[in-house]
Formats: structure tokens, sequence, C-alpha cells
């Protein structure tokens, strides 16, 4: 009986699982165990980037601190400022 073109005469391939087998050389040290390693590539040059960039900590910190109390100042809350002082002078 044929179902779908499927059936014992079919053109479909029996799929066989066969694991792929690392070799290793005869000479490698038999006390360490064999490891992969991956390198994402895409990645690497922003990670080197990161532990290679200056931070000025002062700069941070500072910032930080007026952030917290409120008084630093920013282009959005410069924005909003220069929109009210506009706002009442065309009244």
């Amino acid at each position: 009986m044929n179902v779908g073109n499927v059936g014992p005469n079919a053109p479909v391939q029996k799929i066989v699982t066969n694991p792929i087998q690392k070799s290793i050389p005869a000479d490698a040290p038999k006390n360490l165990p064999a490891t992969d390693r991956l390198e994402i590539s895409g990645v690497s040059h922003l990670l080197q980037a990161l532990k290679t960039n200056d931070i000025r900590v002062d700069k941070v910190t500072n910032i930080k601190a007026q952030i917290e109390a409120g008084t630093y100042e920013d282009d959005k809350k410069l924005d909003a400022a220069a929109n009210k002082l506009l706002d009442e002078l065309n009244k």
C-alpha cells in the first residue's frame, strides 16, 4: 500500500546517525582530556577594546553623583528648559 508516494519502493532514504569521531594524535598527552575551542571573531574586537579602554573613574564618579543629586544637565533637560522659556516669552 502506498500513501502519499511513501511505501517500500519510494525514493525516501533511510537516515543513519553516525557520530563524528574525533581523532587524537598518538603523541598527545594522555593525562589531559581532549577539549574543543570556540572563538567568536565578531565580538573579539569589542572585548579587546573594552579591556584596553581607559576609563576616567573620576569623571564617571562625578557624573554619577550629579545624576543621583538631580543636578546633572543633559540635552533633554536643556531642551525642556529652553522650550519652557520660549513658551513664557510667547504668552
